[in-house]
């Protein structure tokens, strides 16, 4: 089965609470050799979306964990598998042999390279998922704008929210 966060930008806080606790949940620290106040490795991300005016939009993005990941399809080690209880798309590290097509061919800049030359990724918090916990992510995420499922129940939720809108629209 595959399961996903989906992100809902009427929701959002704007309070970077997913990004910090993703952090945390990574050990993600700044790397020593990069200027101080820099923030080194993010695997979600709370981006700013400007229509190039006055109106700001923040979105909090990371991996996708793709149906037919394109990142797995080139790596040439092999490094990058997708997990069978959740779905996650993980990158085995030893295998990894940093050649970066991981990096190009993701259209989501999901892929980050590490001091050592090799790719780190979001991982959907699979040991916490067995451990019968939300990603760190969703948990931390304090205006619900966060949640977690089944793709299929995902894009129910999504669906009908939107027909809701239209509904109430007419």
């Amino acid at each position: 089965m595959q399961y996903a966060v989906h992100f809902n930008a009427n929701r959002c806080a704007e309070c970077f609470a997913c990004e910090v606790a993703c952090k945390s949940a990574h050990d993600l620290r700044p790397h020593a050799q990069e200027t101080p106040g820099t923030i080194g490795p993010r695997f979600r991300q709370v981006m700013q979306v400007s229509d190039g005016e006055s109106s700001i939009q923040y979105v909090s993005i990371a991996c996708m964990h793709c149906g037919s990941p394109d990142c797995m399809a080139v790596c040439p080690a092999k490094a990058i598998s997708r997990e069978g209880q959740f779905g996650a798309v993980l990158v085995d590290r030893a295998k990894c042999i940093g050649c970066r097509y991981c990096s190009w061919a993701c259209e989501f800049g999901a892929p980050q390279f590490d001091l050592d030359g090799l790719m780190r990724k979001c991982d959907l918090c699979v040991d916490r998922l067995r451990e019968g916990q939300l990603p760190a992510c969703v948990e931390s995420c304090c205006g619900g704008a966060l949640t977690f499922g089944p793709v299929e129940e995902v894009e129910t939720n999504v669906r009908a929210r939107a027909a809701n809108r239209l509904f109430r629209a007419q």
